[in-house]
């Protein structure tokens, strides 16, 4: 509480008994306008999430049918007509 009645004496030494009163109105109307700006803000988001009435929702569109890819793949004719090259047998450590 001190703090401000230290705070209240520096401004009405700085600013003057005339300019002081000005001063706290301007800021009461500026914290009044952001208290204004923030809850309107607050409101818009609300609206925002709320569900919208059941009648302004459109009617769900049935599901379309979907066409599955083939199970496996087909070989293509490149692929058939390479053969794939034999591994190389496994013949163990060789003897020095």
């Amino acid at each position: 509480m001190t703090e401000l009645l230290v705070i209240l004496g520096v401004a009405l030494i700085v600013f003057g008994p005339t300019r002081l009163p000005e001063l706290a109105r301007s800021l009461g109307r500026a914290m009044n306008e952001f208290k204004r700006a923030s809850t309107d803000l607050r409101q818009t988001f609300r609206d925002a999430v709320e569900d919208p009435a059941p009648g302004s929702q459109p009617q769900p569109q049935p599901p379309t049918q979907v066409i599955a890819p083939p199970s496996a793949p087909q070989p293509t004719a490149t692929a058939a007509a390479q053969p794939e090259p034999a591994a190389a047998p496994d013949r163990g450590p060789t003897p020095t």
